[in-house]
């Protein structure tokens, strides 16, 4: 079982950054993903981006390609989600999530608020 801490939401203007970070606890293993998924109010739950525990290979959704970066630090055994250019669109609740490589999220931490103001 791994255990998620998410930290770093805020309410942000429009333009500008935040950096979530997922406290990550627990048994992982090197075939593991660490993502983040977000959910807006009245909408289901969207995937961010994710990234390979071992290798650090990354994957975005469309829509935060080129302002979102994700990344670990093994040593602090932490995933980062740094939002960079954020839109009030961007507003939601920004859930880590992990899994095995291949296999849906079945570990998930207790999500933290982003709002985005205009």
């Amino acid at each position: 079982q791994v255990q998620l801490v998410e930290s770093g939401g805020g309410l942000e203007q429009a333009g500008g950054s935040l950096r979530l970070s997922c406290a990550v606890s627990g048994r992982t293993f090197s075939s593991y993903r660490v993502g983040w998924v977000r959910q807006a109010p009245g909408k289901e739950r969207e995937f961010v981006a994710h990234i390979n525990w071992s290798s650090g290979v990354t994957y975005y959704a469309d829509f935060v390609k080129g302002r979102f970066t994700i990344s670990r630090d093994n040593a602090k055994n932490t995933v980062y989600l740094q939002m960079n250019s954020l839109k009030p669109e961007d507003t939601a609740v920004y859930y880590c999530a992990a899994a095995f490589n291949g296999a849906k999220y079945n570990n998930w931490g207790q999500g933290t608020q982003v709002t985005v103001s205009s």
